[in-house]
């Protein structure tokens, strides 16, 4: 079964996906799970790669992305491109905040050692 999303201008197809049924979300969530669970391990700095890598990607397919938001909630070309760029600013702040000191610990690249300094 496919889910079909109709641009509301035109009431063309924007675009389709795979519907699913809810007893395919216990799957789904237990993927989620897993994937916590690693990213959970993964120091910070590899943390602040890996979301400085995802903004640039979104930046670097902007037209799509533009295109794909027009298209699936007739968005205006402005309205599309500053969402698209709100959101690679807010990858790039998150990445930031991986080494953060929260006024506890300074984060550490090393699993279970805790960074300290006076």
């Amino acid at each position: 079964m496919k889910f079909t999303r109709l641009n509301p201008v035109t009431g063309e197809v924007a675009s389709e996906a795979e519907a699913m049924q809810a007893v395919d979300m216990a799957a789904v969530a237990e993927k989620a799970q897993q994937g916590f669970e690693a990213w959970s391990k993964v120091g910070p700095n590899a943390r602040r790669a890996v979301l400085q890598k995802a903004a640039t990607a979104l930046e670097s397919k902007q037209e799509a992305f533009v295109a794909a938001m027009m298209g699936e909630t007739g968005a205006t070309a402005g309205w599309a491109m500053f969402n698209l760029m709100l959101a690679a600013s807010m990858l790039r702040e998150a990445s930031a905040l991986t080494t953060q000191i929260s006024g506890e610990v300074i984060p550490s690249d090393k699993p279970g050692c805790m960074a300290m300094a006076l």
